[in-house]
């Protein structure tokens, strides 16, 4: 191919943007004419190069937008520390079906547990996937809510957040605010009731949520529309964190003080049933 013409197909290949294209067609050539390819083959070569890449590139974005901590996923999660119903259960949420039924994933137990780590892992294994997921602290999610229906934008939020085929609200827990957040979030769960995915990860079993959503018939409703179509992890055993600060004290030759990382307000009254209601 002569020059001028090599530089006409870069500047179409550049006009219908097909960059993996450009960078793969003359190494890809050489295959083809060394291996006789058909016209056919070489052709399919391309497009399934630039359509691998182009899914990749989509992850990669996807990954960025959803917020997701880098360093909680499958890789570095340690199995076994997980209950072995938890393992068990791993590959089938991973693979994602019940997203695609627009069911939610609950995980419940003490601080330390590792609910946000296995939360995440599922998450990034489901945007690897092809799904769009969002990460957020419950208490975030909740000001951001607050924010628009004060400025009259709830809807246009509630939208924008329809796109994700699942939101992972962390600590709920945590959330102990007046009446009109906990309305707004409310308003979340039930405007994805048996459409999109909540991933949700408490330290606080169902029995407790009214010091949540502070009324009684707003608590069981809210229950309801996350139950009706969930799995329920709970996740057991040691805390993770105060482990490991035992071992850094191990490690330096002392003994190990007892400590506590659970908060008093938000520790599990059941620690033998978790995910009691």
């Amino acid at each position: 191919m002569t020059t001028d013409l090599s530089a006409e197909l870069a500047d179409h290949l550049r006009r219908l943007k097909l960059p993996s294209f450009q960078d793969a067609w003359q190494e890809l050539a050489l295959t083809a004419e060394k291996q006789a390819w058909p016209y056919g083959r070489f052709l399919h070569a391309l497009t399934e190069l630039e359509l691998d890449e182009r899914r990749q590139r989509r992850v990669d974005r996807h990954l960025r937008q959803s917020r997701l901590p880098s360093d909680k996923t499958l890789e570095t999660l340690d199995l076994n520390r997980l209950p072995l119903k938890v393992r068990q259960a791993l590959p089938r949420l991973c693979r994602g079906g019940f997203v695609e039924r627009g069911d939610n994933l609950l995980l419940f137990g003490l601080p330390g547990r590792g609910k946000t780590h296995v939360a995440c892992a599922i998450a990034h294994e489901l945007v690897r996937n092809g799904r769009r997921v969002l990460f957020s602290s419950t208490s975030l999610l909740v000001q951001r809510l607050l924010v628009a229906k004060r400025e009259l934008e709830l809807e246009r939020l509630l939208k924008q957040l329809d796109r994700y085929d699942a939101v992972l609200l962390d600590d709920l827990g945590y959330v102990q605010q007046d009446r009109t957040e906990m309305e707004v979030l409310f308003t979340f769960l039930s405007e994805r009731y048996e459409r999109r995915s909540v991933i949700l990860t408490s330290n606080l079993v169902f029995s407790e949520w009214e010091r949540i959503f502070k009324d009684p018939m707003t608590t069981a409703a809210a229950i309801d529309r996350l139950v009706h179509h969930s799995v329920i992890l709970e996740l057991t055993g040691s805390s993770y964190r105060t482990d490991a600060a035992k071992e850094r004290v191990s490690d330096e030759g002392s003994q190990p003080h007892e400590t506590s990382t659970e908060h008093p307000a938000d520790v599990v009254r059941d620690p033998d049933n978790p995910g009691a209601f």
